[in-house]
């Protein structure tokens, strides 16, 4: 593997505000009178999640799981491992889980199997990005920011081996294969 940088941009800070505004109101409409509970998947849905937050007129609450499968690797090791549980209760709640990017579903397949599990009344799946590729788990996405390549994306709260978060775009990287 080559050195990891950012290659060419996919999608501008302009564009993803804009969808995060739309996907907002989206919420706001299905949620009238309630009051849900956003689950941010970490560590890459911290950018979004508090960019959607900001745009919701409407109470909500806020927590983290954490689940991973790729761990400091570049490809999906198969085996999802739930390191960090909400804090807040589940049952009975409204929750929508806020995601960075769904790449094959394995990951989210087992997470709202999970969060089933806990009972919540309803249960809605917020993504930012999903990647457009074959044999993916099948998991409904009900608010989806932007159908992507099946490339590796960085930036927006989405890394490389910890790096790039911090961009404010949505970055292709050269040097790692998908």
């Amino acid at each position: 593997m080559g050195e990891i940088r950012p290659h060419s941009r996919l999608i501008g800070r302009r564009l993803i505000l804009r969808r995060v505004k739309e996907l907002a109101r989206q919420i706001e409409q299905d949620y009238q009178g309630k009051h849900p509970l956003l689950l941010g998947a970490l560590k890459g849905s911290f950018v979004f999640l508090a960019d959607l937050v900001r745009q919701l007129r409407m109470p909500v609450e806020v927590d983290f799981i954490g689940a991973a499968s790729y761990g400091h690797r570049t490809a999906s090791s198969g085996e999802v491992n739930i390191y960090h549980e909400p804090r807040l209760p589940i049952g009975g709640r409204h929750v929508i889980l806020v995601e960075d990017i769904v790449d094959t579903g394995a990951t989210l397949a087992q997470v709202v199997r999970y969060l089933q599990g806990k009972k919540p009344a309803s249960l809605r799946i917020c993504a930012l990005l999903r990647k457009m590729k074959p044999g993916q788990h099948e998991v409904e996405v009900h608010y989806l920011g932007f159908q992507v390549p099946d490339q590796f994306l960085v930036g927006y709260g989405l890394d490389c081996q910890e790096q790039f978060r911090h961009l404010p775009d949505i970055w292709t990287v050269k040097g790692v294969e998908p």
